[in-house]
């Protein structure tokens, strides 16, 4: 499996930057697991809209949905032009029914509903939910492939559900959205303790801190999550790229 980083701040993008967005490759296929502000402009340095497979969604907040709309459109632009390529699929859960109905589009892209509870076959990739603590339905997702593992939080406060769900995987893509001092878990979002925490009891093998804060010096996530996890942690970064 091949990660690359498209878009990794929390609530909106920063300047030049993108909100949620992360491009997961194996054998020739591209998933793409959220899809904020800026995803879609920052992702065609990778590839096009059109070689796109699947989108997974995790939640319907507008830093992981707001180019869904000119995804669509960028599909449907590009047929007008001559290319041919399959409907869409876009995976999201339909717990929230006017914007699962958005997932659809003409012919374009199909809402597919997921089974919280039940393991997802996408391309070569088995996907596993947990709900997550956030003020709207959000799932956090564990990515399997070849022996190999991803867990992707989404946004969420820290659950003790985490734990079990997350054990001993390769990587662990965390939602950072506070630092140390402050209290993430009535806005649904972790600090970088407890991104730390989390880590260690779960055992993973690699910490990666994303959704992440608009101030402050954003490199203190790491030293203040490695008060807890000494295992190899990195902050987030455009176009950064982790094969397992």
């Amino acid at each position: 499996m091949k990660l690359t980083i498209i878009g990794f701040w929390g609530g909106y993008p920063k300047k030049n930057g993108a909100s949620s967005g992360y491009l997961l490759e194996h054998e020739g296929f591209n998933l793409l697991i959220d899809c904020g502000s800026g995803v879609l402009a920052k992702m065609q340095n990778i590839i096009e809209p059109e070689e796109l497979d699947a989108v997974l969604i995790s939640h319907y907040h507008p830093d992981h949905i707001a180019d869904i709309g000119v995804l669509q459109h960028a599909r449907l632009i590009q047929g007008f032009l001559g290319k041919s390529f399959p409907t869409l699929p876009i995976y999201g859960h339909s717990l929230d029914n006017t914007e699962f109905a958005k997932l659809t589009y003409k012919e374009i892209t199909k809402g597919n509903a997921y089974l919280p509870n039940d393991v997802l076959t996408v391309g070569p990739f088995q996907v596993s939910f947990l709900k997550t603590d956030h003020p709207v339905t959000c799932y956090a997702m564990r990515i399997e492939a070849n022996g190999k593992s991803i867990v992707y939080t989404a946004d969420s406060s820290f659950k003790e559900e985490f734990i079990e769900f997350s054990k001993g995987a390769d990587l662990l893509l965390c939602e950072c959205n506070f630092y140390q001092h402050q209290n993430g878990k009535s806005a649904g979002h972790m600090n970088s303790v407890d991104a730390g925490r989390f880590a260690a009891r779960a055992e993973v093998k690699q910490l990666i801190l994303t959704h992440l804060p608009h101030y402050g010096e954003v490199s203190k996530l790491i030293s203040e999550a490695s008060t807890e996890y000494t295992g190899i942690i990195k902050l987030a970064e455009e176009f950064q790229t982790i094969s397992l």
